[in-house]
Protein backbone atom coordinates (compact mmCIF):
# COMPACT_ATOMS: atom_id res chain seq x y z
CA UNK A 1 0.00 0.00 0.00
CA UNK A 2 1.29 3.46 -0.94
CA UNK A 3 1.85 5.99 1.83
CA UNK A 4 0.59 9.58 1.75
CA UNK A 5 3.88 10.92 0.37
CA UNK A 6 3.63 8.48 -2.57
CA UNK A 7 0.00 9.43 -3.18
CA UNK A 8 0.98 13.13 -3.39
CA UNK A 9 3.41 12.58 -6.27
CA UNK A 10 1.05 13.52 -9.15
CA UNK A 11 0.51 16.94 -7.53
CA UNK A 12 3.87 17.31 -5.77
CA UNK A 13 4.65 20.78 -7.12
CA UNK A 14 1.10 22.03 -6.57
CA UNK A 15 1.14 20.69 -3.02
CA UNK A 16 4.35 22.60 -2.37
CA UNK A 17 2.61 25.77 -3.59
CA UNK A 18 -0.33 25.01 -1.30
CA UNK A 19 1.98 24.51 1.69
CA UNK A 20 3.57 27.93 1.17
CA UNK A 21 0.19 29.61 0.66
CA UNK A 22 -1.26 28.00 3.78
CA UNK A 23 1.76 29.06 5.85
CA UNK A 24 1.35 32.66 4.66
CA UNK A 25 -2.33 32.58 5.57
CA UNK A 26 -1.49 31.41 9.09
CA UNK A 27 0.59 34.50 9.86
CA UNK A 28 -0.36 37.56 11.87
CA UNK A 29 1.25 40.71 13.29
CA UNK A 30 -0.72 40.12 16.51
CA UNK A 31 1.77 38.35 18.83
CA UNK A 32 -0.72 36.11 20.65
CA UNK A 33 -2.62 35.26 17.47
CA UNK A 34 0.64 34.49 15.66
CA UNK A 35 1.72 32.20 18.51
CA UNK A 36 -1.53 30.24 18.43
CA UNK A 37 -1.59 30.00 14.64
CA UNK A 38 2.00 28.72 14.59
CA UNK A 39 1.06 26.13 17.21
CA UNK A 40 -1.93 24.96 15.16
CA UNK A 41 0.06 24.78 11.93
CA UNK A 42 2.78 22.70 13.57
CA UNK A 43 0.14 20.05 14.38
CA UNK A 44 -1.48 20.04 10.94
CA UNK A 45 -1.56 16.28 10.36
CA UNK A 46 -1.58 14.51 6.99
CA UNK A 47 -3.24 17.35 5.03
CA UNK A 48 -5.68 14.99 3.31
CA UNK A 49 -8.22 17.71 2.53
CA UNK A 50 -5.93 19.88 0.38
CA UNK A 51 -4.52 16.75 -1.24
CA UNK A 52 -8.04 15.78 -2.30
CA UNK A 53 -8.66 19.25 -3.74
CA UNK A 54 -5.49 19.13 -5.82
CA UNK A 55 -5.90 15.54 -7.04
CA UNK A 56 -9.51 16.27 -8.02
CA UNK A 57 -8.40 19.27 -10.05
CA UNK A 58 -5.52 17.34 -11.61
CA UNK A 59 -7.69 14.41 -12.72
CA UNK A 60 -10.18 16.80 -14.31
CA UNK A 61 -8.45 19.57 -16.27
CA UNK A 62 -5.34 20.29 -14.23
CA UNK A 63 -4.48 22.28 -11.12
CA UNK A 64 -4.98 26.05 -11.37
CA UNK A 65 -4.19 28.99 -9.12
CA UNK A 66 -7.80 28.79 -7.91
CA UNK A 67 -7.21 25.15 -6.94
CA UNK A 68 -4.46 26.27 -4.57
CA UNK A 69 -6.75 28.87 -3.00
CA UNK A 70 -9.56 26.33 -2.62
CA UNK A 71 -7.16 23.92 -0.89
CA UNK A 72 -6.12 26.65 1.56
CA UNK A 73 -9.71 27.76 2.24
CA UNK A 74 -11.02 24.26 2.93
CA UNK A 75 -8.08 23.31 5.13
CA UNK A 76 -8.61 26.52 7.09
CA UNK A 77 -12.32 25.74 7.48
CA UNK A 78 -11.53 22.21 8.61
CA UNK A 79 -8.88 23.42 11.08
CA UNK A 80 -11.18 26.10 12.53
CA UNK A 81 -13.91 23.51 13.02
CA UNK A 82 -11.50 21.29 14.97
CA UNK A 83 -10.47 24.16 17.25
CA UNK A 84 -14.13 24.91 17.98
CA UNK A 85 -15.08 21.21 18.32
CA UNK A 86 -12.40 20.69 20.96
CA UNK A 87 -13.99 23.47 23.01
CA UNK A 88 -17.47 21.99 22.59
CA UNK A 89 -16.27 18.47 23.46
CA UNK A 90 -13.88 19.62 26.22
CA UNK A 91 -11.21 17.52 24.48
CA UNK A 92 -7.86 18.09 26.23
CA UNK A 93 -5.69 16.95 23.32
CA UNK A 94 -5.52 17.11 19.56
CA UNK A 95 -3.08 14.89 17.63
CA UNK A 96 -1.12 14.04 20.74
CA UNK A 97 -0.65 17.63 21.93
CA UNK A 98 -2.69 20.01 24.05
CA UNK A 99 -5.80 21.35 22.33
CA UNK A 100 -5.77 25.12 21.81
CA UNK A 101 -8.34 25.74 24.55
CA UNK A 102 -6.33 23.58 26.97
CA UNK A 103 -3.03 25.34 26.22
CA UNK A 104 -4.55 28.83 26.36
CA UNK A 105 -8.27 29.07 27.21
CA UNK A 106 -11.74 28.79 25.67
CA UNK A 107 -11.90 32.48 24.74
CA UNK A 108 -8.65 32.32 22.80
CA UNK A 109 -9.69 29.09 21.05
CA UNK A 110 -13.08 30.43 19.97
CA UNK A 111 -11.66 33.73 18.75
CA UNK A 112 -8.80 32.11 16.84
CA UNK A 113 -11.30 29.74 15.22
CA UNK A 114 -13.43 32.76 14.28
CA UNK A 115 -10.37 34.47 12.82
CA UNK A 116 -9.64 31.48 10.60
CA UNK A 117 -13.26 31.36 9.45
CA UNK A 118 -13.02 35.04 8.51
CA UNK A 119 -9.92 34.20 6.46
CA UNK A 120 -11.94 31.48 4.70
CA UNK A 121 -14.51 34.08 3.67
CA UNK A 122 -11.80 36.36 2.31
CA UNK A 123 -10.08 33.62 0.31
CA UNK A 124 -13.38 32.35 -1.09
CA UNK A 125 -14.29 35.88 -2.19
CA UNK A 126 -10.88 36.16 -3.90
CA UNK A 127 -11.60 33.01 -5.93
CA UNK A 128 -14.64 34.72 -7.53
CA UNK A 129 -16.53 31.53 -8.32
CA UNK A 130 -20.15 31.27 -7.20
CA UNK A 131 -20.34 27.42 -7.20
CA UNK A 132 -17.24 27.25 -4.99
CA UNK A 133 -18.71 29.89 -2.68
CA UNK A 134 -21.87 27.77 -2.40
CA UNK A 135 -19.84 24.61 -1.69
CA UNK A 136 -17.88 26.30 1.11
CA UNK A 137 -21.01 27.87 2.62
CA UNK A 138 -22.90 24.57 2.53
CA UNK A 139 -19.97 22.79 4.13
CA UNK A 140 -19.96 25.27 7.00
CA UNK A 141 -23.65 24.59 7.56
CA UNK A 142 -23.17 20.81 7.33
CA UNK A 143 -20.29 20.73 9.84
CA UNK A 144 -22.24 22.81 12.37
CA UNK A 145 -25.42 20.83 11.80
CA UNK A 146 -23.56 17.54 12.22
CA UNK A 147 -22.04 18.69 15.50
CA UNK A 148 -25.46 19.74 16.79
CA UNK A 149 -26.89 16.36 15.74
CA UNK A 150 -24.05 14.68 17.63
CA UNK A 151 -24.72 16.76 20.75
CA UNK A 152 -28.42 15.88 20.62
CA UNK A 153 -27.60 12.20 20.17
CA UNK A 154 -25.25 12.34 23.15
CA UNK A 155 -28.10 13.48 25.38
CA UNK A 156 -29.43 9.92 25.20
CA UNK A 157 -26.23 8.19 23.96
CA UNK A 158 -28.25 5.65 21.99
CA UNK A 159 -28.92 6.14 18.29
CA UNK A 160 -29.82 3.72 15.50
CA UNK A 161 -27.84 2.93 12.37
CA UNK A 162 -29.70 5.47 10.23
CA UNK A 163 -28.99 8.27 12.72
CA UNK A 164 -25.36 7.20 12.94
CA UNK A 165 -24.90 7.50 9.18
CA UNK A 166 -26.67 10.87 9.09
CA UNK A 167 -24.25 12.20 11.70
CA UNK A 168 -21.04 10.90 10.07
CA UNK A 169 -22.25 12.07 6.68
CA UNK A 170 -22.55 15.64 7.99
CA UNK A 171 -19.47 15.62 10.24
CA UNK A 172 -17.02 13.81 7.97
CA UNK A 173 -18.26 12.72 4.54
CA UNK A 174 -19.48 16.14 3.42
CA UNK A 175 -16.06 17.64 4.13
CA UNK A 176 -14.39 15.13 1.82
CA UNK A 177 -17.13 15.62 -0.78
CA UNK A 178 -16.70 19.40 -0.66
CA UNK A 179 -12.96 19.04 -1.24
CA UNK A 180 -13.34 16.85 -4.31
CA UNK A 181 -16.24 18.85 -5.75
CA UNK A 182 -14.57 22.22 -5.18
CA UNK A 183 -11.31 20.86 -6.58
CA UNK A 184 -13.11 19.89 -9.77
CA UNK A 185 -14.91 23.23 -9.91
CA UNK A 186 -11.63 25.14 -9.46
CA UNK A 187 -10.47 24.03 -12.91
CA UNK A 188 -13.92 24.22 -14.55
CA UNK A 189 -14.39 20.46 -14.84
CA UNK A 190 -17.45 19.11 -16.61
CA UNK A 191 -20.62 18.48 -14.61
CA UNK A 192 -20.12 14.73 -15.11
CA UNK A 193 -16.61 14.92 -13.68
CA UNK A 194 -17.66 17.16 -10.79
CA UNK A 195 -20.58 14.91 -9.83
CA UNK A 196 -18.38 11.81 -9.98
CA UNK A 197 -15.70 13.38 -7.80
CA UNK A 198 -18.24 14.54 -5.23
CA UNK A 199 -19.56 10.96 -4.98
CA UNK A 200 -16.02 9.63 -4.67
CA UNK A 201 -15.25 12.11 -1.89
CA UNK A 202 -18.40 11.36 0.07
CA UNK A 203 -17.84 7.61 0.03
CA UNK A 204 -14.15 8.07 0.85
CA UNK A 205 -15.12 10.18 3.87
CA UNK A 206 -17.48 7.48 5.09
CA UNK A 207 -14.66 4.94 4.74
CA UNK A 208 -12.37 7.08 6.88
CA UNK A 209 -14.96 7.54 9.61
CA UNK A 210 -15.97 3.88 9.68
CA UNK A 211 -12.31 2.89 9.94
CA UNK A 212 -11.83 5.29 12.87
CA UNK A 213 -14.85 3.77 14.61
CA UNK A 214 -13.55 0.24 13.99
CA UNK A 215 -10.22 1.29 15.56
CA UNK A 216 -12.07 1.98 18.80
CA UNK A 217 -12.50 -1.78 19.25
CA UNK A 218 -8.89 -2.68 18.36
CA UNK A 219 -6.25 -3.72 20.84
CA UNK A 220 -4.52 -0.60 22.17
CA UNK A 221 -1.11 -2.23 21.77
CA UNK A 222 -1.75 -2.86 18.07
CA UNK A 223 -3.10 0.62 17.44
CA UNK A 224 -0.59 2.59 19.46
CA UNK A 225 -3.18 4.93 21.01
CA UNK A 226 -6.10 4.74 23.47
CA UNK A 227 -9.24 2.90 22.39
CA UNK A 228 -12.89 3.06 23.52
CA UNK A 229 -12.71 6.85 23.50
CA UNK A 230 -16.14 7.17 21.88
CA UNK A 231 -17.86 5.18 24.62
CA UNK A 232 -16.12 7.20 27.33
CA UNK A 233 -17.34 10.33 25.51
CA UNK A 234 -20.91 9.02 25.35
CA UNK A 235 -20.90 8.22 21.62
CA UNK A 236 -22.28 4.95 20.31
CA UNK A 237 -20.79 4.05 16.93
CA UNK A 238 -21.75 1.42 14.36
CA UNK A 239 -19.96 -1.66 15.81
CA UNK A 240 -21.80 -1.25 19.12
CA UNK A 241 -25.09 -0.10 17.57
CA UNK A 242 -25.44 -3.22 15.42
CA UNK A 243 -24.26 -5.53 18.23
CA UNK A 244 -26.93 -4.17 20.57
CA UNK A 245 -29.55 -4.78 17.89
CA UNK A 246 -28.43 -8.40 17.42
CA UNK A 247 -28.07 -9.35 21.10
CA UNK A 248 -30.85 -10.68 23.37
CA UNK A 249 -32.73 -7.85 25.09
CA UNK A 250 -31.42 -8.56 28.59
CA UNK A 251 -27.81 -8.70 27.47
CA UNK A 252 -28.17 -5.58 25.35
CA UNK A 253 -29.65 -3.68 28.29
CA UNK A 254 -26.76 -4.72 30.52
CA UNK A 255 -24.22 -3.46 27.98
CA UNK A 256 -26.13 -0.20 27.55
CA UNK A 257 -26.04 0.37 31.30
CA UNK A 258 -22.37 -0.58 31.48
CA UNK A 259 -21.53 1.88 28.68
CA UNK A 260 -23.44 4.65 30.43
CA UNK A 261 -21.65 3.89 33.69
CA UNK A 262 -18.32 3.98 31.84
CA UNK A 263 -19.24 7.33 30.31
CA UNK A 264 -20.13 8.64 33.78
CA UNK A 265 -16.92 7.28 35.32
CA UNK A 266 -18.62 5.10 37.94
CA UNK A 267 -17.21 1.67 36.96
CA UNK A 268 -13.71 0.24 36.61
CA UNK A 269 -12.55 1.45 33.22
CA UNK A 270 -10.49 -1.55 32.12
CA UNK A 271 -13.03 -4.23 33.07
CA UNK A 272 -15.94 -2.32 31.53
CA UNK A 273 -14.06 -1.67 28.30
CA UNK A 274 -13.05 -5.30 27.96
CA UNK A 275 -16.61 -6.51 28.52
CA UNK A 276 -18.03 -4.08 25.93
CA UNK A 277 -15.29 -4.92 23.46
CA UNK A 278 -15.90 -8.66 23.93
CA UNK A 279 -19.63 -8.11 23.43
CA UNK A 280 -19.08 -6.23 20.16
CA UNK A 281 -16.74 -8.90 18.83
CA UNK A 282 -19.11 -11.69 19.88
CA UNK A 283 -21.98 -10.19 17.88
CA UNK A 284 -19.79 -9.34 14.87
CA UNK A 285 -20.21 -5.59 15.20
CA UNK A 286 -16.70 -4.92 13.90
CA UNK A 287 -17.18 -7.34 11.02
CA UNK A 288 -20.45 -5.63 10.07
CA UNK A 289 -18.89 -2.15 10.17
CA UNK A 290 -15.96 -3.42 8.09
CA UNK A 291 -18.35 -4.80 5.48
CA UNK A 292 -20.18 -1.45 5.28
CA UNK A 293 -16.82 0.31 4.90
CA UNK A 294 -15.93 -1.90 1.95
CA UNK A 295 -19.31 -1.17 0.35
CA UNK A 296 -18.46 2.52 0.42
CA UNK A 297 -14.96 1.81 -0.86
CA UNK A 298 -16.50 0.00 -3.85
CA UNK A 299 -18.90 2.89 -4.52
CA UNK A 300 -16.04 5.40 -4.38
CA UNK A 301 -13.98 3.38 -6.85
CA UNK A 302 -16.93 3.04 -9.21
CA UNK A 303 -17.46 6.81 -9.17
CA UNK A 304 -13.99 7.25 -10.69
CA UNK A 305 -14.85 5.04 -13.67
CA UNK A 306 -15.74 8.15 -15.69
CA UNK A 307 -12.04 9.12 -15.74
CA UNK A 308 -9.36 7.58 -17.94
CA UNK A 309 -6.34 5.97 -16.29
CA UNK A 310 -3.75 8.49 -15.13
CA UNK A 311 -1.31 9.03 -12.24
CA UNK A 312 -3.92 11.17 -10.44
CA UNK A 313 -6.60 8.48 -10.80
CA UNK A 314 -4.13 5.90 -9.50
CA UNK A 315 -3.45 8.20 -6.53
CA UNK A 316 -7.15 8.61 -5.74
CA UNK A 317 -7.64 4.84 -5.85
CA UNK A 318 -4.57 4.41 -3.64
CA UNK A 319 -6.09 6.85 -1.16
CA UNK A 320 -9.10 4.53 -0.94
CA UNK A 321 -6.80 1.63 -0.14
CA UNK A 322 -5.07 3.77 2.46
CA UNK A 323 -8.41 4.71 4.06
CA UNK A 324 -9.50 1.13 4.64
CA UNK A 325 -6.12 -0.52 5.34
CA UNK A 326 -4.33 2.07 7.49
CA UNK A 327 -3.24 1.06 10.99
CA UNK A 328 -3.69 4.41 12.74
Amino acid sequence: MLNIDDIRQPVRDAFSQYTKAFAQTMQSDNPLLAEVLDYIRAKSGKQLRPLLVLLSAEISRGVTDKSILVAVALELLHTASLVHDDVVDSSPTRRGAKAVHAKWNNKVAVLVGDYMLAKVIGITAEIRNTPILNIVAQLGRDLSSGEIMQLHANSTMWIDEAQYFRIIDRKTAQLFAACTEAGAESCLATMRQTTALREYGRHLGLCFQLKDDIFDYSDAEDLGKPTMNDIRDGKATLPLIVSLKRAPKDEAERIRQLAEDLNNGIVDTFDAEQEIKSFVLRYDGVRYATARMHEHKKSAGEALSVFRDSPSKKALLALLEYAVNRDH
